[in-house]
C-alpha cells in the first residue's frame, strides 16, 4: 500500500512539473473552479447555417438573435463589407433541413428573405486548399471587421453592452469553427500553447473579475495585439497584451486549428 502510494505522489510531482514547463498552467495563482485548464478539446466545424436580415442598427440585429435563441436556434450578429448587419443561426447537416426551417421561420414571420450558407463557403474549408496561414488570416480579417463598433449580444448583455466571447464565438463561426457560447467553455476547448507559441488568431484569455476565474476572451492578431470587446462604453479594439492591466491578469491561450 506504501508503495502505491508513493507512486502515486511521484507521477503526481511529474505531472504538475510538465504542466508548469508546457505553460497551461496559470502563471499568477490557480483557477478555483469546476472545469481543468489543460483540456484538449477539438470543436466541431459548421455545416449548414441559415443568413438574414441587413440591418442598419446593431440593436435590431440583436433583437433578431434573441428571438432566435429564444427558440433554441444558436444565433449571433455580424457586421459584413458594407457595414451592415446580420444575423446567423443553426447548424444543419444537410442543406434540405436548413430551407425547410429557414420556410417554416419565414411563414411564422420571424424573418423575412434568408440565405443558406453553404460548408464549402468557410474559410476552415477553403482551407484545405489553401492552408493553415489561410484560415488564421481570414480569422483576423473578420475580427478586424468588428474595430470600432459596439459589440452586443443578447439577453441579459445587451443591457450591459460588449460581450467578448460572442465576439470571439461569431469571429470563429463565421469562418466554419462552432467555437462555445462562453469564455470559460472556449478556455475549456481547443489546445493549451504557451504565450511564446501564439499564432493569429488564437484565443487569448484573461481574469479581469478577479474572482479566480476565466472571464474575458480576445482574438490574437500578431505582434503582441489582440482584438476585443472590452466592457460597457467602449468599442471593439485593439490592446496589448504587454499592457499593465492585461498581462497582470493574463490566463493562457487556445488553439482551435
Amino acid at each position: 500500500m506504501n508503495l502505491h502510494r508513493s507512486a502515486q505522489v511521484r507521477f503526481s510531482i511529474i505531472l504538475l512539473l510538465l504542466l508548469f514547463v508546457t505553460g497551461c498552467t496559470r502563471a499568477y495563482r490557480p483557477i478555483h473552479n469546476t472545469y481543468t485548464p489543460v483540456t484538449q478539446k477539438p470543436i466541431k466545424r459548421l455545416d449548414y447555417t441559415i443568413q438574414v436580415g441587413a440591418f442598419s442598427d446593431v440593436n435590431n440585429a440583436v433583437r433578431l438573435s434573441d428571438e432566435l435563441n429564444e427558440r433554441g436556434l444558436d444565433a449571433y450578429h455580424y457586421v459584413d463589407s458594407t457595414k451592415l448587419y446580420k444575423v446567423r443561426f443553426g447548424n444543419f447537416l444537410f442543406r434540405d433541413d436548413a430551407h425547410r426551417e429557414a420556410v417554416l421561420l419565414k411563414a411564422m414571420g420571424v424573418i423575412d428573405g434568408f440565405y443558406i450558407v453553404s460548408p464549402s463557403e468557410y474559410s476552415i474549408v477553403k482551407g484545405q486548399k489553401y492552408g493553415q496561414s489561410y484560415v488564421r488570416s481570414e480569422l483576423v480579417k473578420t475580427a478586424k471587421a468588428f474595430i470600432g463598433i459596439p459589440y452586443r449580444w443578447g439577453g441579459s448583455s445587451f443591457k450591459k453592452g460588449f460581450d467578448c466571447s460572442g465576439l470571439a464565438m461569431a469571429v470563429y463561426k463565421l469562418n466554419g469553427l462552432n467555437l462555445p457560447r462562453t469564455s470559460r467553455q472556449q478556455y475549456q476547448t481547443g489546445v493549451c500553447i504557451t504565450r511564446k507559441d501564439l499564432s493569429r488568431g488564437d484565443l487569448v484569455f484573461f481574469d479581469t473579475s478577479g474572482g479566480g476565474n476565466v472571464s474575458h476572451v480576445g482574438i490574437y492578431v500578431g505582434d503582441g495585439k489582440f482584438i476585443h470587446a472590452p466592457k460597457k462604453g467602449k468599442t471593439v479594439r485593439v490592446s496589448s497584451l504587454s499592457s499593465r492591466y492585461y498581462s497582470k491578469r493574463y490566463v493562457g491561450a487556445r488553439s482551435y486549428l
